[in-house]
């Protein structure tokens, strides 16, 4: 029998392929359609302290071979909101919930991992500084920022938590980070997220294919799955299997997450095929990931995660 299954943040998960925090994930009745699905937890919205209505549309657009451009600018219905639907979720489903935070300051982090403490969710994944909200740095490129921010909240923090990170293109970059994520409590990054300032072009339209930054946005999906693997594998050494990587960015096929689990990932998340191909994502990538395995002689994802041939 092969077993998909892993634990992140001590939290065990039936399946090692779920959602990223993003695609159809910010009303409750979004939710509850992951909640019915084969996703083994449900993550929610990157969420910020008020009710954010985001970037001017047309913000989203699907490209060629499993890709897309973005610039949401996270519309989101604000923290109170997300608190009051973990609980619905955890007693209809009874899977584990992920949390996302994105506050705008400090104080609003603060704010906000604290009242999650008090609720009913399992993990927290902390995106501090998303690339496509307008006037807003990504922090993960700021090591001093960020160690700021995580000195703070890792002060507060009572759940297993972890950071989403942007891409990291050079290895001085990859070091920095991870020193300092090694500082705090940190149990997983979750890596990567889309590459920020992307600009894809209707040459019929003469126009962007988005709206808001006068077209630049994150282009996530295929077209990023060679960046995502690199970085999840260069944490992946860092951080010597002390702090967990949850791969992300291009995966399309169950091959796409066995590459992933080779480079080191404990889990992969789905977004721009979640985006595009909804809930029957999760099975099929599940039966095609085993599959794979059964071919391979591996019975267990741990059989083969981080074992990439490198001599």
């Amino acid at each position: 029998m092969i077993d998909i299954s892993t634990t992140i943040a001590g939290i065990k998960l039936d399946s090692c392929i779920f959602n990223a925090s993003g695609p159809n994930d910010e009303t409750l009745p979004q939710l509850e359609i992951i909640g019915k699905s084969k996703s083994p937890a449900i993550t929610m919205k990157s969420c910020t302290i008020a009710f954010r209505e985001g970037n001017p549309g047309p913000r989203y657009a699907d490209l060629p071979a499993n890709s897309s451009i973005n610039s949401m600018g996270l519309p989101n219905l604000g923290y109170k909101e997300y608190i009051k639907f973990t609980k619905i979720l955890k007693k209809k489903y009874e899977k584990p919930v992920v949390a996302s935070i994105c506050g705008m300051t400090l104080e609003d982090n603060v704010e906000m991992f604290k009242a999650f403490n008090n609720s009913d969710v399992d993990i927290i994944e902390f995106n501090p500084g998303s690339p496509n909200t307008i006037g807003k740095p990504i922090v993960g490129y700021n090591p001093i920022e960020m160690d700021r921010l995580l000195a703070a909240v890792s002060k507060i923090c009572k759940k297993p938590w972890g950071v989403k990170l942007p891409p990291y293109f050079d290895f001085v970059h990859y070091e920095q980070i991870a020193k300092v994520l090694k500082q705090y409590p940190v149990k997983f990054v979750t890596s990567i997220n889309s590459v920020g300032n992307g600009l894809v072009i209707d040459p019929e339209k003469e126009a962007p294919a988005i709206k808001p930054k006068g077209g630049f946005g994150g282009i996530g999906g295929r077209l990023i799955k060679n960046i995502a693997l690199a970085n999840v594998r260069k944490f992946y050494l860092l951080f010597e299997d002390k702090i967990q990587v949850i791969g992300v960015g291009g995966a399309a096929t169950g091959i796409d997450v066995f590459e992933f689990i080779l480079a080191g990932a404990s889990a992969v998340q789905i977004a721009t095929t979640f985006m595009q191909e909804g809930t029957p994502a999760f099975p099929r990538l599940q039966k095609e990931l085993k599959d794979y395995m059964k071919k391979k002689g591996y019975k267990t994802i741990e059989d083969f995660r981080g074992k990439l041939r490198v001599e």
